[in-house]
């Protein structure tokens, strides 16, 4: 009987009580090196999960030298385009390299750690996973993992409301480690006076940058965004003194001015033209409307007139509205906005492949490009995380 009773017990500790036989559950411990060669290629979205698995994994992605390193990774350095309509207001981030109709290559984002001033304004910038928005205040945000901060006021634009920020940009100083935000401004009724001052995050200040005296000014009403490419930022403006449109470059480390030509057989009217970069060339393009096709000129070697080369003629016949480059695809699609409510895809050769909409309004949405990172302002102390 105690034979019977000793063999009953040690089934059921094998079996279980229904009879079901249980495996032996045995730990591995995976060497730290190897655990940190397979989180860094790992998506943002996916750590920042992750971070809730133990306090090692918490402490291990939370490090800075883990974001630096996972940013530098090209492979999981993912981009993403972010959407604003400020009247919903809401905000997507958007694969664009997967189909548009793809609702699972779109997230909504939620903005709780935004201060209400800082929302529902323009996007004026991205770079290193942060982006800069202008509402009643400028704010830099990473939407991966809410790190925010706020931009405190130009002391030029408090002491003299006739100064017109014309200039905006965003960008990195590898030199300094340091984030910059760039304005150019000039005294509207004296169009010699510019002035220019950047924003030091590490410094959390303004400095004006003296003895540069530009010749530069907008021919439109808003403040032209910069478009950022080899440490410098990009514009395109009207230099006053010979009348002509030129792309002014700012060097982030350098803190200089310099100027690069446009096509030599590039027409259109300032107000038709937009820069920015198409896989990694600074590239011009032409807003393309009703019978008039969308232009899209390409610098293949920087700073190098000769270079510019006509790549595509989007039409745009089959879209309502104009259609406006945003980016390219990692396979060479091309992806702009239908001016109103949403976006379309192109392919290499000027072919409608997508169009979708995403909102039912009139005012037209704000969109950039961001890439996906853990990167935070360590030196910042006004810093918040998302909850």
């Amino acid at each position: 009987m105690l034979h019977a009773e000793q063999w009953k017990k040690s089934k059921m500790k094998r079996y279980g009580r229904r009879g079901v036989r249980r495996r032996n559950i045995t730990t591995v411990l995976l060497p730290r090196d190897l655990i940190i060669k397979v989180l860094l290629r790992l998506p943002v979205k996916s750590l920042v999960r992750f971070k809730s698995v133990c306090k090692s994994w918490f402490s291990l992605i939370s490090d800075p030298h883990f974001a630096i390193s996972h940013f530098e990774l090209a492979a999981a350095c993912t981009e993403r385009l972010l959407l604003l309509e400020s009247s919903v207001p809401e905000v997507r981030s958007i694969d664009f390299n997967a189909p548009l109709h793809d609702d699972s290559a779109s997230a909504t984002l939620n903005l709780n750690f935004l201060p209400p001033e800082s929302f529902g304004g323009e996007l004026m910038g991205s770079c290193r996973g942060f982006v800069l928005s202008c509402g009643l205040s400028l704010c830099l945000w990473n939407p991966s993992t809410g790190i925010h901060k706020q931009v405190c006021p130009s002391p030029i634009a408090s002491m003299d409301a006739m100064f017109f920020p014309f200039l905006y940009g965003f960008g990195y100083d590898p030199s300094t480690d340091d984030y910059l935000v760039v304005q150019a401004s000039y005294d509207v009724d004296l169009e010699p006076a510019t002035r220019v001052e950047f924003f030091s995050v590490r410094a959390n200040a303004w400095k004006e940058i003296e003895g540069i005296h530009l010749c530069y000014m907008n021919c439109g009403d808003e403040a032209r965004t910069g478009s950022l490419l080899n440490g410098a930022i990009h514009w395109l403006a009207c230099r006053y003194d010979v009348s002509t449109t030129v792309i002014v470059a700012f060097d982030l480390t350098e803190r200089s001015f310099s100027e690069i030509l446009l096509p030599e057989d590039l027409a259109c009217q300032f107000d038709f033209c937009n820069l920015g970069v198409l896989g990694g060339f600074l590239c011009v393009h032409v807003v393309g409307y009703e019978e008039c096709p969308a232009e899209i000129w390409v610098m293949k070697e920087y700073k190098i007139q000769s270079s510019w080369s006509k790549s595509v003629a989007v039409v745009v016949d089959e879209i309502p509205g104009y259609f406006s480059l945003i980016c390219s695809t990692k396979s060479g699609d091309i992806v702009g906005t239908d001016g109103s409510q949403g976006l379309v895809k192109y392919n290499s050769e000027g072919e409608l492949l997508e169009h979708r909409s995403y909102y039912d309004v009139r005012g037209g949405l704000q969109m950039i490009v961001y890439n996906e990172s853990l990167l935070s302002l360590s030196y910042d102390s006004d810093q918040a995380e998302e909850d």
